[in-house]
């Protein structure tokens, strides 16, 4: 059984200088409109939320409404980062992006930039690219982000055929690059199949982890304080920041 490093629970329901990897088991599971959704309920609640795309790929040009670092943004009202830190024309892995574009990723000075950024901020959202290992260069990777920053991992994973699989490979990334796991959300697919609705059980089941939510679709009129609720009382259970 998988045992990955939950969060200490009952620490303190202060949400501080806490920083949120949101992570997801693959490209287009739906970890934007999570970070979205989790960015508008912490700042509805009354936190300083700023939320960062790190790298996005498959953008160029002046920023879109459709990219995701623009959305995060927007979603908290934050002027800066307006957009992701990193934009690469290429919809491919960042780091084949990047030579693609003949664009040097420097890991220490983007680390750096999300540090900066985050100073002012309660809670810091950071938004991966891909899944948890994509790579950012022949070097370092999304976890290596997240480890970084001493940040805690919520896994995004789609409701259907493949999520089993999918998250509990990610939860094993997770722990064995030491980063404490919020919980898991598993998003409602376009297509339902036979296993949607029965991949949370699975999942807690078998890793353990009994903070597996599932959400139904999530739409503009909803509201995110209700919908994201269960997930905040996640973070107002991880330790306090030392």
């Amino acid at each position: 059984m998988i045992q990955a490093q939950l969060a200490t629970p009952a620490i303190t329901e202060v949400l501080s200088d806490m920083r949120v990897f949101i992570t997801g088991t693959d490209s287009h599971v739906g970890k934007t409109c999570v970070g979205c959704a989790l960015a508008r309920a912490l700042t509805q609640s009354g936190k300083n939320v700023i939320a960062i795309k790190p790298i996005e790929t498959g953008c160029s040009g002046q920023a879109t409404d459709s990219e995701d670092g623009v959305q995060l943004a927007r979603a908290t009202g934050q002027t800066q980062p307006s957009q992701a830190i990193i934009r690469l024309a290429e919809p491919l892995a960042p780091v084949i992006a990047s030579e693609r574009s003949g664009t040097d990723i420097d890991f220490d000075s983007l680390v750096l930039k999300i540090e900066r950024y985050s100073d002012k901020a309660d809670v810091l959202l950071i938004e991966g690219v891909g899944g948890l290992l994509s790579p950012i260069t022949w070097e370092w990777n999304m976890a290596d982000v997240a480890s970084s920053l001493g940040a805690a991992a919520l896994v995004v994973a789609v409701d259907r055929l493949g999520a089993i699989n999918h998250t509990l490979l990610t939860l094993s990334a997770i722990e064995l690059a030491g980063i404490p796991c919020i919980g898991v959300v598993l998003t409602k697919p376009e297509e339902e199949d036979r296993s949607t609705g029965s991949n949370a059980a699975a999942i807690a089941r078998l890793s353990g982890i009994d903070r597996v939510l599932t959400l139904t679709r999530l739409r503009d009129q909803d509201d995110p304080a209700e919908r994201m609720a269960q997930v905040v009382s996640w973070l107002g259970q991880l330790p306090v920041p030392t």
